[in-house]
């Protein structure tokens, strides 16, 4: 078998089945009548992660190491990551707007390996010394699932924002994770003689009251409760996601630190690559201290977690594009 020429032809159906699959739900989301749409969306997201993980799998065989050594195999490996991620939130939310924000990612993730990166950093080569280490696979793949599982979960937060349309909403229940649904006193909406949600009754006042408790949510705007329901389920599972990637995040830290000792001598240096992750659990470790210490809801944490999404791409990127420190491997410039 040609392993060379299955990478080759892998990846670019990695990138035309993500492609198709980011049309999908958009086209979904913009006529939600035609609800067979984002279901293929989801079935392409699977398509799409199977090639991945069977390129990484011939990867891994041409190589004879884990497939983690360059910038290519790590672009394809983190989006592999945001594939899983993908059906995780989605299953828990079951909602496919999550498709919306995360096909476009993780389909520009793949375009830039497959079609950005020169041709010599598409071909497997021989590890350097510094990568010849059981670490390579403990250390280097976490990370690189908590990229992912923090990618999803600041792209959900972002996709809570937009839903949101920059009004305060207060949120209950979110922070511990329980999607409960909660016993609220009273949800005031503007009377809209038109049309009246079902679970709405009009009162003296000319107001729209909630009898029947939304699912975690009490609102202090004219959203409507469908709406209200969808943005209290996006945050709470943008807590979750994120709540996932952090342990990750710390743990890949800590083997990193315990590798670095091992190769350098040194458990940490203060390399750009180690101070920017530290920059990152720190993004995500207020964000948590927040909601749970705090009991932040809503727009702020989100807002939080929003910035933790570039903070993330910079962790990720920012060193091989400036090319400097002791984690410059797969750097294109």
């Amino acid at each position: 078998m040609d392993l060379v020429a299955l990478q080759s032809t892998l990846d670019n159906i990695s990138f035309a089945v993500l492609f198709v699959t980011m049309l999908l739900y958009w086209v979904g989301t913009a006529f939600p009548n035609l609800t067979w749409l984002p279901k293929l969306g989801t079935t392409g997201m699977i398509i799409a992660n199977l090639a991945i993980a069977t390129l990484l799998g011939a990867r891994w065989i041409e190589g004879g190491y884990f497939p983690l050594s360059n910038l290519y195999e790590s672009l394809f490996f983190l989006t592999w990551g945001i594939t899983v991620v993908h059906l995780i939130a989605e299953n828990m939310s079951a909602s496919r707007l999550v498709g919306v924000f995360t096909a476009p990612v993780a389909m520009g993730i793949t375009a830039f390996a497959t079609l950005s990166l020169p041709s010599e950093m598409q071909h497997s080569e021989p590890l350097v010394p510094a990568l010849k280490s059981n670490w390579l696979m403990m250390h280097v793949s976490v990370m690189m699932f908590s990229y992912s599982a923090l990618m999803v979960g600041s792209l959900i937060a972002i996709a809570f924002l937009i839903f949101t349309q920059g009004k305060e909403i207060q949120l209950r229940g979110s922070s511990v994770g329980t999607g409960a649904y909660r016993n609220v006193k009273q949800f005031n909406l503007k009377y809209n003689h038109e049309s009246i949600p079902s679970d709405l009754t009009p009162n003296q006042g000319g107001t729209a009251v909630l009898t029947k408790p939304v699912q975690g949510a009490i609102a202090q705007n004219t959203l409507s409760p469908d709406r209200l329901n969808l943005v209290d389920t996006l945050d709470n599972i943008s807590y979750r996601i994120i709540g996932l990637g952090f342990p990750l995040l710390t743990i890949g830290i800590i083997s990193g630190a315990v590798w670095a000792n091992e190769a350098w001598g040194s458990y940490w240096s203060w390399d750009p690559k180690e101070t920017w992750a530290l920059i990152t659990w720190l993004v995500f470790a207020a964000y948590l201290h927040a909601r749970i210490t705090k009991g932040w809801q809503g727009r702020k944490p989100a807002i939080l977690a929003a910035s933790g999404f570039f903070v993330v791409w910079i962790c990720y990127l920012g060193v091989n594009i400036l090319g400097k420190g002791l984690h410059s491997y797969g750097w294109f410039f």
